[in-house]
């Protein structure tokens, strides 16, 4: 007989949410993070769409540790002293079919580890998983140390670095044009300065994303996220693109901190917090097998993330998929038979869900962005030719609006701005 009915490696959003369904049912699960707690290797955090989470806990808002809600959206092509920037505001963002948080991850996740708590799971910290444990071609729990946990179901949960997604024979080793890598800090500022300086209501705030100079022109970007009281900043940078760049991630977000449109929102900030992360940003294609006897692979493990430039989610896809997969291992449990036939169940259900339908509906995105070199160098510096040129006033005679647009235009190329345009077309 097993030890538990489940064992779920990773204490993430896909983690814990998956140990709190199955304990919710009567299940006996164990949850093991490798971080002295939940959240402890994710602390910048990020963005929330909120939909998922409702799924699981319909009244989260009252007790989950959110930061502001976003109601304004800024997307910025930047070049290395100029800045060219689309903002969209809107109330309707923050109606409840369409809400999204802020969130800081270390509270965040505490706050996802203690509700499987609540629910019956076991929790363990600071163990890392080396192995898993098999039985023929089953694999029938994990090894930590010279100790051995089994299970009915073991999932994998244990993020886009994932060591044992490969030992299950359910993934290879991503390639590097398949990850980015992210330096982000956490800014610590006054609540009513972030407030004044983002122009929002109180408990409100705005999400900003960066293209161009952000990454010294490589694949890749910057974010900003505005906390209660803290300000989330960070770029991400594809790993392939990085090793043809003579500046490390590092210095890109110092570059990007200092520059003239970003060093007045951090202006008397003081960092509390640092971090650095791989993300996976291969979409639809880089998607693993996600199921074998007796294991399941789920959030970024399992590769659920996507990066569409004016908008990033990931949150949302580990929450809901963390939900799938342990609605998959309850049915099978139920049934007595965890084999990969009865736990195919779990992809099904992905597929009929956002999850899988929004990432095959991009899944030509992620190669788009690589082979589109412009998006990062050239368009950046059109976009702040075309603003100076309407803008800027020096006395001579009055150009007419068409050529102060189509002069930067052909500097880029009228027949690669169309050609780029009808590609991200089809892949959009």
């Amino acid at each position: 007989m097993a030890d538990f009915d489940a064992v779920v490696v990773g204490a993430g959003c896909a983690g814990s949410v998956a140990a709190c369904v199955l304990a919710r049912e009567g299940k006996s699960v164990l949850m093991i993070e490798r971080g002295s707690d939940a959240g402890a290797k994710n602390m910048t955090g990020g963005r929330l769409y909120a939909h998922a989470l409702r799924t699981v806990f319909p009244d989260f808002e009252s007790e989950a540790p959110l930061e502001r809600k976003i109601v304004r959206e800024r997307v910025s092509l930047m070049t290395e002293d100029e800045n060219t920037t689309v903002e969209f505001a809107s109330p309707r963002l923050g109606a409840d079919e369409l809400v999204s948080y802020s969130v800081l991850r270390g509270p965040f996740d505490r706050w996802l580890a203690s509700k499987a708590e609540e629910a019956g799971a076991e929790c363990i910290y600071g163990i890392a998983v080396d192995d898993l444990v098999w039985e023929g071609e089953r694999v029938v729990g994990v090894r930590a140390g010279d100790d051995e946990l089994t299970a009915d179901v073991t999932i994998l949960a244990d993020g886009a670095n994932s060591l044992l997604s490969e030992k299950a024979r359910l993934a290879k080793r991503p390639s590097p044009h398949q990850l980015a890598v992210s330096a982000k800090e956490v800014v610590e500022l006054p609540e009513q300065t972030v407030t004044d300086r983002f122009q929002t209501n109180p408990g409100e705030g705005a999400a900003w994303l960066f293209a161009g100079a952000a990454t010294h022109g490589h694949v890749g970007g910057g974010f900003l996220y505005t906390n209660r009281a803290s300000v989330s900043i960070g770029v991400v940078a594809t790993l392939s693109d990085l090793c043809t760049s003579s500046t490390p991630v590092y210095q890109m977000l110092e570059d990007f901190k200092n520059h003239p449109a970003v060093a007045p929102v951090l202006a008397g900030g003081r960092t509390v917090e640092y971090s650095g992360h791989l993300i996976p940003e291969g979409g639809f294609n880089m998607v693993p097998e996600l199921y074998r006897d007796g294991c399941l692979l789920t959030g970024d493990a399992a590769m659920l993330c996507i990066n569409l430039g004016y908008q990033v989610r990931g949150m949302d896809y580990a929450i809901a998929a963390g939900r799938m997969a342990a609605e998959a291992a309850l049915e099978a449990l139920d049934a007595g038979d965890v084999s990969a036939a009865r736990l195919a169940a779990y992809r099904a259900k992905l597929e009929d869900s956002f999850v899988l339908k929004d990432l095959a509906a991009y899944r030509g995105f992620p190669a788009f962005m690589e082979g589109t070199p412009r998006i990062f160098d050239g368009y950046p510096q059109m976009a702040a030719d075309i603003m100076r040129g309407l803008f800027a006033v020096d006395g001579s005679p009055v150009q007419p609006l068409k050529g102060k647009v189509m002069g930067p235009v052909k500097g880029v190329g009228v027949l690669n701005l169309l050609k780029d345009v009808r590609k991200g077309m089809r892949v959009l």
